[in-house]
């Protein structure tokens, strides 16, 4: 039987492993195409494609489990739930592949991008700006299509003239500022607080005027700690909840 393949993952040894594993697996499992397989590697191969023990593996399985996202079966195999909810913890945990996982696995939709005057709340980020380029994206279920959030980015002229928009249709700013511009990203800080939707939220994501929200402010910045984007997501309520985990040491 042919199984699933995942992506690969470069780890964070300052990190819990199995919190990186479980990520980086949740993202390709929630991005894979309709046409293939349910059917996961075994533990020793997952284990020895992340580079990780077994023990690690298991952890990370067992946290997708709890998820919904993965049913294991003895003697069967693990697999992945097809009907699987989408709408899953947003989850906080200092590593920047952390979070490109966390944003992957959903389809994206560009709603428009351009240059705008930095706004008021967001001027303490970028001092001596007086205007930024805004990325507006809508993310839905890769399966249904439901909306689940959406986002709007506020980043650097100087660095926007490098972004090619069609890369954000397939990844997060945070892997295209990284990864394709070749920005070196040290910290990445997250706010996140609860909202009513207001008209445009609740338009875009289908639902009632004054729903709640999870709203999420992130700050990336470079190695000379520059701000370099500021993202605001407004999250569905009633399809994410938001967990912080702290590792005793």
């Amino acid at each position: 039987m042919t199984t699933f393949a995942p992506d690969s993952l470069t780890l964070n040894r300052k990190l819990p492993l199995w919190y990186q594993v479980s990520q980086s697996l949740r993202a390709s499992i929630l991005g894979r195409g309709p046409h293939e397989p349910l059917r996961l590697p075994t533990e020793d191969r997952l284990a020895a494609h992340y580079g990780v023990s077994v023990l690690t593996m298991r952890q990370a399985l067992k946290e997708l489990e709890s998820e919904g996202l993965i049913s294991r079966h003895r003697r069967r195999g693990t697999f992945i739930e097809p009907n699987a909810r989408r709408g899953a913890p947003v989850r906080l945990l200092g590593s920047v592949d952390a979070i490109v996982a966390q944003q992957s696995g959903e389809r994206t939709t560009v709603l428009g991008h351009g240059p705008v005057p930095v706004p008021a709340e967001l001027a303490e980020h970028f001092p001596g700006l007086r205007e930024a380029v805004s990325y507006r994206r809508l993310r839905s279920d890769a399966a249904g299509g439901e909306p689940t959030n959406w986002a709007e980015n506020f980043v650097r002229p100087e660095l926007a003239t490098r972004i090619d928009v069609a890369d954000l249709a397939r990844w997060p700013m945070t892997k295209v500022l990284r990864d394709a511009v070749g920005v070196r990203i040290s910290r990445i800080t997250d706010t996140v607080e609860a909202r009513l939707a207001d008209p445009e939220t609740a338009r875009l994501l289908r639902v009632p005027l004054l729903s709640p929200i999870l709203h999420y402010t992130g700050v990336t910045y470079d190695e000379s700690g520059r701000a370099v984007d500021v993202a605001r997501i407004h999250y569905r309520g009633d399809r994410f909840s938001f967990t912080v985990t702290v590792e005793a040491r």
